[in-house]
């Protein structure tokens, strides 16, 4: 097996800045990720990609330097699981640079078995027209938040961020340009004690559009906390930094009514079905979600929809320069139909993430 691998700028539509990086007072125009391709003797071909993020200590630099203690020759599309089982142990964490090892050896053995993704995983087919993604807002002016919110006119869901010291200012722009459309809030642990959290989500739930709240609380506060905070939401809990991975399902079913999965945080495909799997039978609720990703992550994770809820897949439409055609977001509807494979040909019948 060969590997590549190499650094790519997501070039965002609208600066983009969520609770912590307004905490920080920074945000972001351009979003670096990082795609690796495998190729094996026989030439097949498998593409990944990690997209780090800060917010767990990961960056571009972090994913090359574990890519390139990878030994290329102990990975094959032929045994994914032996392979990812000897990457996985090559160091802790580093799971964006997993993510991305674990997607590319996937989409080889699943193109190689002429399957889509969903059906090599044994998740059936991907259903047209069922899957709707929420379209992100993320924290600016007033202004502008409006602003963002009316070019996402065709976009029937919307997810806000919060956890600013504007929060009310910006949730009356974006309510203002969205009248009649359900709105989903993140406050990315902006509020910081179970009281500020509990103050803002009763405010929240008597405006009537709002669907959940996400994080609205720091992970590392007492589960005693959370657990106070659900038994008086009156709008449904989702955790993001709270649910990192399977494991941490049965203290999340303490904590929140779902949790929302996202392949970077996980290490992959694997071990996002298996994050998703886990949370379902502790009975929450599950939402797929993303960083600021191209097609070819957001492709990968489509492939799950059947194990979620909700869905906040929207990274390669927040962007300006995506260099793949994978999965279409159709008005928010999640659609395979026409995609292209990254050599830039149409494919007749999907195979691997594409």
């Amino acid at each position: 097996m060969q590997m590549r691998f190499r650094r790519f700028d997501l070039a965002l539509k609208h600066h983009w800045a969520i609770a912590t990086d307004v905490a920080g007072g920074g945000g972001k125009s351009v979003y670096p990720v990082v795609f690796v391709e495998l190729t094996d003797a026989q030439g097949r071909i498998g593409i990944g990609e990690a997209s780090p993020s800060s917010q767990y200590r990961e960056s571009h630099e972090t994913v090359a330097a574990f890519l390139a203690t990878v030994d290329p020759s102990r990975l094959s599309f032929d045994d994914v699981e032996g392979s990812m089982a000897y990457v996985e142990g090559l160091a802790p964490g580093r799971y964006p640079a997993k993510c991305a090892l674990n997607i590319a050896l996937l989409d080889g053995a699943a193109r190689h078995a002429g399957l889509p993704l969903c059906e090599f995983l044994g998740l059936g087919a991907f259903v047209e027209g069922r899957h709707l993604s929420s379209f992100t807002i993320g924290i600016d002016t007033p202004e502008m938040m409006a602003r963002k919110t009316t070019e996402a006119a065709g976009y029937p869901v919307l997810k806000m961020k919060l956890g600013s010291p504007n929060d009310r200012a910006n949730f009356a722009a974006v309510r203002g340009a969205a009248p009649g459309r359900r709105i989903r809030v993140d406050a990315n642990a902006g509020w910081k004690t179970k009281e500020e959290a509990l103050k803002n989500i009763e405010w929240l739930a008597a405006d009537g559009a709002v669907e959940f709240v996400e994080q609205p609380m720091p992970p590392e506060l007492p589960t005693a906390d959370w657990a106070w905070l659900k038994e008086r939401s009156p709008l449904p809990l989702i955790g993001d930094e709270l649910y990192q991975h399977h494991s941490d399902a049965e203290r999340c079913a303490q904590c929140v009514h779902g949790v929302n999965v996202k392949l970077v945080k996980t290490g992959g495909v694997s071990r996002g079905k298996q994050a998703l799997e886990a949370a379902r039978a502790q009975g929450l609720q599950t939402m797929l979600g993303c960083m600021i990703e191209s097609s070819v992550l957001i492709s990968a994770a489509a492939h799950l929809a059947a194990l979620t809820d909700y869905l906040d897949l929207d990274g390669n439409v927040l962007i300006t320069n995506d260099p793949c055609r994978g999965v279409r977001n159709v008005g928010g509807l999640l659609s395979f139909n026409g995609v292209e494979d990254p050599t830039g040909l149409r494919v007749s019948r999907p195979a691997g993430i594409w």
